[in-house]
């Protein structure tokens, strides 16, 4: 299928390590070289093929589009953080969505770490709102300089729907009242099923089931935990409608499961746990219907996230 005129094909992103180094060299340059001048200059700025093949041991990321690589950034571990550094796009594509795809498969990789940290300057805002739009909350500042981290993201193979659900009590541990769980994936990825996990996990009554027909329904704690509030987000849109529904209990004191929520999770809440579900690349076994399996990609986000060590795996 041909893409629209004036849209450029996805970027392709490979892993690169010191060999690469001219190449990272010559799109960091260009990069930073377009972006407004700063007191005092960019470090990056003053990177050789020499120091760059140095920071690269640890790896990097570049990425190619139209035939040409266009974009890159240096992978820096310290300790349980990774750092992103010299995260630079030339300025011919520039709003392509080249940083984006960058940052999101090293996102991807980050399953490793606690978090992911970037460095931003003070005097270019619309850096730091670009890591802002991707889920990095300011935690310092170093004059002129701007830290910001993420929460590092996490995957889970869920073969059936035995896992799934164990996985779904796995995360409840992790969860407190007033936490919202944005769930997405196709029809019958099993949002539905994880959130029964979500809810044996967290001690609530009633039976789970697909909230379609219902804009929220609430299962109350049977013991002295936070009650949950399943929510289907094709009926409302935000968390502050809910407010209008004259619930049993207050989302402040409750953990709100919102299916098809993706798209609409910036509106929800500041702070929340993105849950995409996804199928997994089937074997033979798949292939003849004998099994169904997904990848289940849990993505923390905001300030409550920060420090808060997602499940290993599922129980």
């Amino acid at each position: 299928m041909s893409l629209p005129l004036g849209v450029r094909p996805p970027a392709a992103i490979r892993r690169v390590g010191p060999d690469d180094a001219p190449t990272v060299l010559a799109i960091v340059r260009a990069a930073f070289a377009a972006r407004p001048p700063v007191d005092p200059p960019a470090d990056a700025l003053a990177e050789t093929a020499e120091s760059l093949a140095a920071s690269l041991t640890h790896g990097g990321l570049v990425a190619r589009t139209d035939g040409r690589d266009v974009g890159a950034l240096v992978l820096d571990p310290e300790g349980r953080t990774l750092w992103l550094r010299r995260v630079g796009v030339l300025p011919e594509v520039r709003e392509h969505g080249v940083a984006t795809a960058l940052v999101a498969e090293a996102l991807a990789g980050a399953a490793a770490y606690d978090d992911v940290a970037v460095l931003a300057r003070e005097e270019l805002p619309g850096t730091v709102l670009f890591w802002r739009e991707h889920g990095f909350v300011e935690t310092d500042r170093h004059p002129p300089y701007v830290e910001l981290r993420r929460p590092a993201p996490a995957a889970y193979d869920t073969p059936d729907a035995e896992s799934m659900r164990a996985l779904g009590v796995s995360l409840s541990s992790v969860l407190r009242p007033g936490d919202v769980v944005v769930l997405s994936g196709e029809l019958g990825a099993g949002k539905t099923t994880l959130t029964q996990g979500l809810g044996a996990g967290l001690g609530v009554r009633g039976g789970v089931t697909s909230p379609t027909f219902v804009i929220a329904r609430v299962h109350p704690s049977l013991t002295d935990g936070p009650a949950l509030v399943h929510v289907d987000a094709y009926r409302i849109g935000g968390v502050a409608e809910l407010d209008d529904l004259d619930l049993d209990t207050s989302l402040d004191e409750a953990v709100t499961v919102v299916e098809w929520g993706e798209g609409l999770a910036e509106g929800l809440a500041d702070d929340r746990l993105e849950v995409r579900i996804e199928r997994a690349v089937a074997d033979d076994a798949a292939r003849d219907g004998e099994l169904d399996p997904r990848r289940v990609r849990v993505s923390p986000v905001g300030h409550r996230w920060l420090g808060v060590r997602l499940p290993t795996r599922s129980l």
